[in-house]
């Protein structure tokens, strides 16, 4: 196994210890776990068990995330549409009347713990799109400083096929990625990666670990059908992809049992994704090379000092703006010699960059007539570049 880059014997003590040590965690949750396919009613007893996990993982600090389906599944048996292939139409419809019982669930369920509970329902634009990305990535970050468990499912009742991740697996790594997650689990009807088919290969391997996915690991996956839901583990090793890139490990993971969470926590079988890098040097690499910026922020010589010590760009820092670009684009900051700095990620428009620039925050208000974010750019949204564009180190 060593040829394809992988690990074929689990390791218990290093599985708890990367869940034990995340402190941002995305669960994903598939249909056929939260619901019973057959009869369509919620599996109450199996999401009591995974929410209690969940406010264990919180007490040990972490932030939680869930993305779930089950919303169609549940939808069908309460429209009576159980036993045939659904039209779009249909499949949204079961959606918009399931998801109402889902988030409800969620929420009844949390709050017996004494957690609150948040519903958000996302697009794939919204996680494409630049200022409905940073939109979102706002919401979920003040949720969780507040305390509460963002539960996200695919907005299915106005996506169409054209702007449709189609499956949850996708969509969790997007999110993770969004927030800057260490950790994501995918629960799953199998504990994980094979080298082929356990179902109809009696001498296939399972692999703890996988540091790459290359052409040997993707053949593993074989088609759509080698793993129940969408896609079936294509499209996991898809959204493995996603979440390595990112700077977040990945583990797939067995969902059918009670406490699933707790189980990892045990030592219990499944396959991790090694993570490329951490989240925040992702996003900042992102930021720095990938992004085409539409506008340029020269600063006065004291938002220089501020941002070299790790802080947030400030709009009295702020001396002059050029470019049209829209909230969240991406925009270069120059020193007051008009050499390049830095680029990052601006909380607002241009022509608002203009009428704010140079003022306090606290006039914001005032000159925009609504209450704006404190900072133009948020130092999580920002990086450090010297002239030969390699991120400089920020002092933190």
């Amino acid at each position: 196994m060593e040829s394809v880059g992988t690990k074929s014997l689990s390791d218990a003590g290093s599985t708890a210890r990367r869940l034990r040590k995340s402190r941002r965690i995305v669960v994903k949750i598939g249909s056929a776990l939260l619901t019973d396919m057959a009869s369509g009613v919620l599996r109450a007893e199996w999401l009591g068990a995974l929410i209690d996990d969940v406010a264990e993982l919180r007490k040990g600090g972490a932030d939680v995330v869930l993305v779930s389906s089950g919303a169609i599944a549940l939808g069908r048996g309460i429209l009576g549409l159980r036993g045939k292939v659904l039209r779009l139409e249909e499949s949204q419809a079961a959606a918009a009347a399931g998801q109402v019982h889902l988030a409800h669930a969620y929420q009844a369920a949390l709050a017996a713990r004494g957690i609150a509970c948040a519903q958000i329902l996302l697009t794939l634009e919204d996680t494409e799109q630049r200022r409905r990305y940073l939109n979102a990535r706002n919401t979920f970050n003040t949720l969780l400083k507040l305390g509460a468990v963002p539960v996200v499912n695919e907005n299915d009742t106005v996506a169409t096929s054209e702007i449709r991740y189609g499956d949850n697996d996708r969509l969790a790594a997007r999110v993770a990625q969004m927030i800057s997650a260490d950790c994501m689990v995918l629960l799953s009807d199998i504990d994980g990666l094979y080298t082929a088919d356990p179902g109809i290969d009696a001498s296939a391997q399972h692999l703890a670990e996988v540091p790459v996915i290359n052409a040997d690991i993707e053949a593993m996956a074989g088609g759509s059908g080698s793993a129940v839901g969408t896609g079936g583990m294509i499209t996991k090793l898809a959204a493995a992809r996603i979440a390595t890139g990112a700077g977040c490990a990945m583990a797939i993971a067995n969902g059918r049992i009670l406490h699933p969470l707790n189980a990892l926590l045990d030592g219990a079988r499944c396959t991790w994704f090694l993570a490329h890098g951490s989240p925040a040097a992702a996003r900042k690499q992102w930021i720095a090379g990938v992004l085409e910026p539409a506008g340029r922020l020269l600063l006065d010589s004291g938002a220089v000092t501020a941002l070299l010590s790790g802080k947030s760009l400030l709009p009295a820092g702020v001396r002059e703006v050029t470019g049209e670009f829209s909230r969240g684009d991406a925009v270069i900051i120059l020193a007051p010699d008009a050499n390049e700095i830095g680029r990052g990620l601006c909380a607002y428009g241009a022509e608002e960059a203009r009428q704010i620039a140079g003022h306090k925050s606290g006039e914001i208000e005032r000159l925009l007539g609504y209450r704006g974010r404190t900072e133009m750019i948020h130092r999580d949204d920002l990086v450090l570049t010297g002239r030969d564009r390699q991120v400089w180190p920020v002092q933190m």
